[in-house]
């Protein structure tokens, strides 16, 4: 496939020559996300690049750089939400209250853009599979997947608190 020339007009002109100002917005905020989560008593673990307790962080510190070459992690993190039974129903909670309540977080399987993008990989992009598959790939039923956008970092992290105390 490919797009017609009115289709790719707007991200090519518009979205192109600001893509590297976004993308140090993006990166400033999942830092702070990141951050944010970790410290969080109700999740688990949060994957982020950015993070030195990231399981490839020497790697990703050294192949995820900017075209000035400062360490540039990207926008996208996946949190474990805490679930005992492992019944996925803390992470549907949380998903649930996002999708109706928050301001900053949409949900949607797509990568975003300029919007902060939520969803939950093991029950929706990820639900076809086998749930053994599934966990031998990292996915776990309390598993958020968040791609940052632009909206101000501390009402993101006021919605994923609240949407946490849900949980």
């Amino acid at each position: 496939g490919m797009l017609s020339p009115k289709c790719a007009w707007p991200p090519l002109v518009c979205g192109l020559p600001t893509l590297a100002t976004r993308m140090v917005n993006y990166q400033k905020s999942a830092m702070h996300v990141a951050q944010f989560l970790q410290q969080h008593p109700k999740v688990e673990t949060v994957f982020y690049p950015g993070l030195k307790s990231f399981p490839q962080y020497e790697l990703a510190y050294r192949q995820m750089r900017d075209y000035h070459g400062n360490f540039a992690p990207g926008s996208m993190l996946y949190f474990v939400v805490k679930d005992p039974g492992d019944t996925g129903k803390p992470a549907e909670r949380f998903i649930n209250w996002a999708a109706k309540n928050a301001y900053t977080l949409t949900l949607a399987v797509s990568l975003g853009q300029i919007k902060t993008l939520i969803e939950a990989p093991y029950s929706m992009t990820h639900s076809a599979m086998p749930a053994k598959e599934k966990q031998s790939l990292g996915l776990t039923p309390g598993g958020i997947r968040l791609s940052i956008g632009l909206e101000d970092r501390h009402d993101i992290i006021t919605d994923l608190d609240a949407a946490l105390e849900q949980v």
